[in-house]
């Protein structure tokens, strides 16, 4: 292999020429820079990325902790952050904690050991777990994305999951629909907490009682969701329509209806959170609340420029909440009393 001695014997200069050409820390005139472009071409070398993050502190590198990589949400999430990553010259190192806290954590300190300038996380933990990992403070510049916990010195993008919830069920509502169930998310997340209190106050709002017996827990993963389905429709009463609160859940219960041999909407009315493409292949075609992923996934990397822009100066910290949308398909009747 290669090293920055060869190249400057081949090319005729100091190392310290090499050095400045490559890494361009300083000025080189263009007759020297073109010799050392082609002793490089010549001989392959590659510098040393780590010996030069550890000596001007800096490793341009990004950490990515979601929860579930096989999500489609996250999964074109880190699709747009990688392209953002790349714009501004950084690499994102990705990782998946699968909805695991003490995995989370020890990935989070392998960055830290790894000296990335920064780390976008969705949290799967809540803030004792933090703390009682010592880790109620981190190094590196810190970024929430989904989720809202209230740890670290940290921005947070995401999207007004509430709001979503709130308007997803009064939907059904106003298709007639009394009887409603939820399969709802994990409830030590902000996501499936806020989630499943938006659609308890839109049936509090309408008048109408919240029955324990419809809220079933889906733990964002679809084989979870396929069993509370299941359920929901073993009991004397089944609803006539479910706000399901993410996609991969989605997949879950609409497997469980099929199996069931009950049709949407015609048996049942159902609106889901998350829009991806494949959305509408669907039959019916799902109503949806859609979160702007890309303009979410941007957002997420302004504020971790601004948070590296900052030198390690503490900065205030700020909350960006995005609105969703309501997409309304074929996946609701009006229910005829």
């Amino acid at each position: 292999m290669a090293t920055i001695k060869d190249v400057a014997r081949l090319a005729g200069v100091s190392t310290a020429t090499v050095s400045a050409t490559v890494n361009d820390t300083a000025y080189v005139s263009p007759a020297l820079k073109a010799r050392v472009q082609q002793a490089v071409r010549s001989l392959g070398y590659a510098p040393s990325t780590v010996a030069r993050s550890l000596k001007i502190g800096v490793t341009k590198l990004i950490g990515l902790i979601v929860p579930d990589i096989t999500n489609p949400f996250f999964t074109e999430l880190v699709h747009v952050l990688e392209i953002a990553a790349q714009k501004q010259g950084y690499t994102l190192l990705l990782c998946a904690s699968d909805e695991d806290v003490a995995r989370e954590i020890g990935i989070l300190r392998t960055l830290q050991m790894q000296r990335v300038d920064g780390v976008i996380l969705a949290p799967s933990g809540t803030l004792s777990d933090y703390r009682a990992a010592g880790l109620a403070s981190y190094a590196a510049p810190l970024v929430l994305i989904d989720r809202t916990e209230p740890f670290f010195d940290a921005d947070t993008v995401a999207v007004d999951n509430y709001a979503a919830s709130l308007e997803a069920t009064s939907h059904l509502i106003a298709h007639g629909h009394r009887r409603l169930a939820t399969i709802a998310g994990s409830s030590h997340v902000s996501t499936g907490a806020d989630r499943l209190r938006g659609f308890k106050d839109a049936l509090g709002r309408a008048g109408l009682s919240v029955d324990e017996r419809l809220i079933r827990a889906g733990n964002f993963r679809q084989s979870d969701a396929y069993a509370a389905c299941k359920d929901l429709f073993a009991q004397p009463e089944p609803p006539t329509a479910i706000y399901i609160a993410n996609n991969l859940m989605l997949v879950g219960a609409v497997c469980a209806l099929a199996d069931l041999g009950l049709a949407c909407p015609d048996d049942i009315s159902i609106v889901a959170m998350d829009d991806l493409p494949w959305m509408a292949a669907f039959s019916p075609k799902i109503t949806v609340m859609r979160q702007p992923i890309r303009a979410m996934g941007e957002a997420v990397f302004e504020a971790m420029l601004r948070r590296l822009g900052a030198g390690g100066r503490k900065i205030e910290s700020n909350l960006l909440m995005f609105k969703p949308d309501l997409v309304v398909r074929e996946s609701c009747r009006d229910l005829v009393a």
